[in-house]
């Protein structure tokens, strides 16, 4: 996702200018910054710990602070990345210059895909406290309650309604829309909404209005339809609030949190059919004498049951690994949110493609300094929605990302702005279902992933449908003023094979895999409602993995989410209370069911 400029308005731009009494506020603010930069202190390992959980990732994070904050138990977090040092990450609009670092990214790509002409997809995920929160686009967003409610009918899950889910969403966050029947105000994760000024936005809401896709004030309410301005994961003094920064930060002031950052978990070390610790890639064993918790992630998650000998016995036989537990669910049912992108330039100059001076990055840098806002601190697309393919459809089935720029992504990684604004579409709820695999033996060697991307012809046929009422919405009235010529795709798609050659030669991902540990009752379910391995005691998969069924939106709320009711299921202390607010589709649903 590209990065923004400085504030804009009308047609005409106009530069905040950086008072006196505002640069004074540099120096501390800086400072503060630097402060958080630097890691803590290498902890004098331990040679057991109560809890060791395996990722410092979005749920890492979080069960780290949940299981340590008692005081009564010790906790272990191991992370294969490094602390988030680099500042760029703390910046919203700074992390998308550094987000395919190395340093604090995997960098994984797909196997060739068969439905996306044969190309090999990209698939970024987070190598750094905090994992993928803490290089993504920050959009909070929790999917339909019918995603939960679908989880609890179709896969045994009774716990895990949307009344079950929604107090656990609550206890995550604090939200600047104050606390109320649908939104937090006491959790540690900070949640605000798009504020950003900028006249794209305004017209891109009020386009969508025309074209008939409806409005929202906040899509994680009483109406999850319709466009919108988005949640963004950014705390009041306009930093990113990553998992790292809301959970782990504070975790590690207690004296029974650890972390160790640059090691590697190779295996999970079972012994007489119970995890009994972990063992690190320079062989070091540290035992856990409650329970080990992997929370590595929808990738590295199987690949480390794998290789610890939890999963398919065939597959694990013909690698020569050691099958502890035969459980083929392992690596299966992967899942993730296909996109496309639709892109104009614009006609007036309130785009923010001029960001990319050096000129303007200095003056918004300076902006964010001196008080958190402005375009640095913004994740830029910061408008959306969540809409409906067609009338068939029980509810939306497709998202959209509004940014007031277009952004043309290169070969290898980087960017160059354009003036225009870009409108990014991805299919929610898809058809075809992939699969993580070993390579090797080897844990340094990347697993094999094959999404297959629109292998079910049904997968294409919605984002089609997406295309098309993208383009509807883009061309309404409200956007006349500041259309001009389309920039992508290159050229007018005339009918519905055209968009459907487009849609297979360009879609990417919106970064959201999972559902390579599957949560439920039947046989190809890897963990149950607890989040407990099948086959293997002591041990726990807590992470995007366990997602049944994709929900319909971004994964980093629902992610915490589940790692927040994990934690009390680990810790054996009652659920918190159900919680079903009204919702705008009640009606139109006691309608269908009484039809």
């Amino acid at each position: 996702a590209p990065v923004g400029a400085s504030v804009v308005g009308g047609s005409r731009r106009r530069v905040r200018r950086v008072s006196r009494s505002q640069m004074a506020k540099l120096l501390p603010n800086g400072l503060k910054l630097l402060k958080r930069l630097v890691p803590p202190k290498a902890p004098a390992l331990a040679k057991s710990y109560d809890y060791i959980v395996a990722g410092a990732g979005s749920a890492g994070c979080l069960l780290a602070n949940e299981l340590s904050a008692s005081g009564d138990a010790s906790v272990l977090v191991v992370e294969a990345g490094g602390w988030d040092s680099n500042p760029l990450v703390h910046i919203p609009a700074g992390v998308y210059t550094v987000f395919k670092d190395p340093s604090v990214n995997w960098n994984f790509e797909s196997e060739p895909e068969p439905g996306c002409d044969g190309r090999r997809v990209e698939l970024p995920r987070g190598k750094v406290v905090g994992g993928s929160s803490s290089i993504n686009a920050m959009v909070y967003m929790r999917g339909h309650p019918h995603d939960y409610d679908a989880w609890a009918d179709r896969h045994g899950l009774a716990d895990w309604s949307f009344a079950d889910c929604l107090p656990y969403f609550k206890a995550c966050e604090t939200s600047d829309r104050g606390a109320s029947a649908y939104r937090g105000g006491t959790g540690r994760l900070a949640v605000a909404k798009g504020a950003t000024e900028n006249p794209l936005f305004d017209a891109f809401l009020a386009a969508g209005v025309e074209a008939g896709q409806g409005f929202s004030d906040d899509l994680n309410g009483f109406a999850p339809e319709g466009v919108a301005r988005l949640d963004r994961t950014t705390a009041p003094d306009g930093t990113r609030c990553s998992a790292a920064s809301a959970h782990l930060v504070p975790a590690l002031e207690r004296e029974n949190c650890d972390l160790l950052t640059g090691r590697r978990v190779d295996r999970v070390l079972v012994e007489h059919g119970a995890a009994a610790g972990i063992v690190l890639g320079d062989g070091t064993t540290i035992r856990a004498t409650t329970e080990v918790i992997v929370s590595a992630g929808a990738i590295k998650t199987p690949q480390l049951l794998m290789l610890s000998g939890i999963g398919d016995r065939r597959e694990l036989d013909a690698l020569g690994v050691d099958c502890v537990a035969d459980v083929p669910g392992v690596g299966k049912n992967l899942q993730d949110h296909a996109c496309i992108n639709v892109a104009y330039a614009c006609s007036t100059s309130d785009s923010i493609d001029t960001l990319a001076s050096p000129l303007r990055k200095a003056r918004v840098g300076a902006r964010w300094l001196a008080d958190g806002r402005g375009w640095a601190g913004s994740n830029v697309w910061e408008a959306g929605g969540l809409v409906r393919g067609d009338d068939a459809q029980a509810y939306p089935n497709l998202q959209y990302h509004f940014a007031p720029v277009y952004a043309e992504y290169r070969d290898g990684g980087g960017m160059r702005l354009h003036a225009g604004f870009q409108i990014q579409v991805d299919q929610l709820r898809p058809f075809s279902r992939g699969r993580v695999r070993l390579r090797s033996r080897d844990p340094a060697a990347a697993p094999a992933t094959t999404f297959n991307y629109l292998v079910d012809p049904r997968d294409a046929a919605e984002i089609v449908d997406g295309y098309k009422r993208a383009q509807d919405l883009l061309r309404a009235p409200a956007l006349d003023a500041y259309r001009a010529e389309l920039k992508l795709p290159e050229a007018e798609l005339l009918d519905d094979a055209a968009i459907e050659a487009f849609v297979r030669r360009t879609s990417g991902t919106d970064y959201h895999p999972c559902g390579t540990a599957k949560m439920g009752t039947g046989p190809d379910a890897v963990v149950d409602a607890e989040c407990r391995v099948r086959g293997v005691d002591k041990l726990r998969v807590v992470d995007a993995s366990v997602l049944p069924d994709v929900v319909s939106g971004n994964l980093n709320a629902p992610t915490q989410m589940i790692a927040r009711k994990a934690a009390d299921l680990i810790r054996g202390v009652a659920p918190l209370p159900r919680e079903r607010p009204a919702f705008s589709f009640d009606a139109a649903d006691e309608e269908r069911l009484a039809a």
